[in-house]
């Protein structure tokens, strides 16, 4: 039976976008499936509070580390990078040359965190690949979700007012200063896109490169900017 928009969206509930993975079990208590997604961004500091941060990893001399730290051994890291804790970072991750962490930031198994990215109070959950110059901030990444090079997860409104969610006529209001996005899984953003404060795509959405989007796309469905094509005047 077809699932009514209206009802999915009255739903946006956690479970409806990620499935917490096995390497973040640690953390079960603190991202619960039956609450709103947005509710898991204001979790992340109290997750990284419950974790024995008692041993400190031993990175390359060019990484500057600073606060409590985790990083598993498997973890690729560059020659140069800046981790500012409390961070987690899963095993066979891999952190990219010039990449800014800093602070309250957990990434799941096989994640890819970029080359001149920046990630704050974020959740990356498993597979998920942000490989070029993103910014990713007060936002949950979904198992295997993808941001092109240049897409930016935008947190904070130009009026600085609490951020709502809004779409299929109907507002959420997440009480949050700063909210990025909820990505789901499998999700995909393209090169140079901007999810405004408070966007939610579903699974499997996918938005088109070097657009702004905002408000809720639901699962398996595609945001794209509609081109205008005009004909030059020709030159005899």
């Amino acid at each position: 039976m077809a699932l009514n928009p209206l009802h999915w969206l009255s739903r946006l509930k956690a479970s409806d976008y990620f499935t917490l993975p096995e390497s973040l079990s640690g953390f079960t208590a603190f991202f619960k499936a039956d609450v709103h997604p947005w509710v898991w961004i204001s979790q992340i500091e109290n997750a990284l509070a419950s974790w024995n941060f008692k041993d400190k990893p031993v990175v390359p001399s060019g990484v500057h580390m600073e606060g409590n730290v985790y990083i598993h051994p498997s973890v690729k890291l560059p020659p140069y990078c800046v981790i500012t804790g409390p961070v987690w970072i899963g095993p066979e991750c891999v952190i990219r040359p010039g990449a800014l962490i800093r602070g309250n930031v957990i990434a799941g198994a096989r994640c890819v965190l970029g080359n001149s990215s920046e990630y704050k109070n974020c959740l990356l959950l498993e597979d998920v690949e942000t490989a070029h110059f993103n910014y990713v901030g007060d936002s949950i990444l979904g198992n295997g979700a993808h941001l092109g090079a240049g897409a930016i997860c935008s947190n904070l409104r130009l009026d600085r007012k609490p951020i709502s969610i809004v779409g299929l006529n109907q507002t959420f209001d997440t009480h949050l200063t700063k909210c990025g996005a909820i990505v789901g899984d499998k999700a995909e953003v393209g090169c140079n896109a901007v999810l405004n404060p408070g966007t939610v795509l579903g699974k499997r959405a996918l938005v088109m490169p070097s657009m702004a989007f905002s408000g809720v796309l639901p699962a398996a469905t595609i945001a794209k900017i509609r081109a205008t094509v005009t004909t030059a005047p020709r030159r005899d």
